[in-house]
């Protein structure tokens, strides 16, 4: 049986260092090991609002940075979720199957809807969303961070409960947890994840920021009065955060870092972090222009979609007679 990966990236703001750390990254390594399914979830980015010209141009800057990261749309699947209509007709067949009580229970819910006046019912049940988007395919193998385990498990949830009440229809994924870089936290607050929310512009780094720009807001990162680039994240957050990031971006060991800089203190360290960083992103904002606005992207994001329905549509076929629905 072959392993099947999904994963996506939400076009709802420009995409920083973390979002290459704990998914661009690791799409290109997994793309070899796995059949790879790596969307842009759009209909999930509208639960709350969107600019309309916003979310068109992002959902085609995260479709450009896929790519010019080096996932090989030859190898892998590249689509936009909106494009194949069958993401939206399974979940409302798995929202029949979902419980109010445990939908009401999810973390992201509860934080997002927190002292807001008015939310919208799309917040509410998008984790079920989530859970089509990965059944569709049969998915084996879905990366993770802390913050969507709560996720998955309702996946499986919904999985194992429609194959006891219909028959066999879905596989029941399971997680793919990130070692090193997982979460990238804020260069002002390691308590912080990095987000371009934060109103301190120089807590994150742009995957599109200039080389100039990159290197003055790591010179500016926060870091510790002990002076040693050690890795420890009880007693260093700041500085062991840097050490993942120029761990993703160099290839080099955490090992091999403490040991590069021991005894040399924060400048050196700092400087040779934001360089390694400038390296690994040069060619891809490089790419990532050439393609963003072209016929080429069009031509890409077609074919994914196309390749992603013919999947997807086995599996709602299935799922629509499995539950008796009359199917031609």
């Amino acid at each position: 049986m072959s392993k099947i990966m999904l994963s996506g990236i939400k076009p709802s703001g420009d995409l920083n260092i973390g979002g290459y750390s704990g998914a661009l990254s690791q799409y290109v390594a997994q793309q070899h090991d796995y059949d790879c399914y790596f969307f842009i979830p759009d209909l999930h980015a509208v639960t709350v609002y969107q600019d309309p010209k916003e979310l068109h141009q992002r959902s085609r800057d995260v479709a450009a940075l896929y790519i010019a990261a080096g996932v090989d749309p030859n190898k892998a699947v590249i689509f936009l979720q909106s494009q194949v209509h069958q993401h939206a007709e399974l979940s409302w067949l798995l929202e029949t199957q979902a419980h109010f009580g445990e939908l009401s229970r999810m973390t992201q819910f509860k934080d997002k809807s927190d002292g807001k006046d008015t939310v919208s019912s799309g917040l509410f049940t998008y984790p079920v969303l989530m859970a089509a988007d990965i059944l569709l395919y049969q998915t084996t193998h879905v990366p993770v961070g802390e913050d969507q385990k709560q996720h998955l498990e309702l996946t499986r949830d919904l999985a194992a409960r429609f194959n006891h009440k219909y028959g066999e229809t879905f596989t029941l994924p399971e997680p793919i947890i990130q070692e090193t870089g997982a979460r990238v936290m804020g260069l002002d607050d390691p308590s912080r994840k990095m987000s371009k929310s934060n109103p301190n512009q120089s807590s994150y780094v742009s995957l599109l920021d200039d080389p100039a720009v990159i290197r003055k807001k790591f010179s500016r990162a926060v870091t510790d009065s002990d002076m040693s680039v050690r890795y420890d994240w009880e007693s260093k957050p700041a500085v062991s955060n840097l050490i993942e990031i120029y761990s993703v971006f160099s290839g080099d060991s955490i090992e091999q870092i403490e040991k590069r800089y021991e005894g040399q203190g924060y400048g050196t360290f700092k400087k040779e972090l934001a360089e390694a960083v400038v390296t690994k992103l040069e060619p891809i904002q490089k790419t990532y222009h050439e393609l963003v606005h072209s016929e080429e992207l069009d031509r890409i994001l077609k074919n994914g979609a196309d390749r992603a329905a013919e999947k997807a549509n086995e599996t709602l076929l299935a799922a629509k007679r499995a539950m008796g629905f009359v199917t031609f």
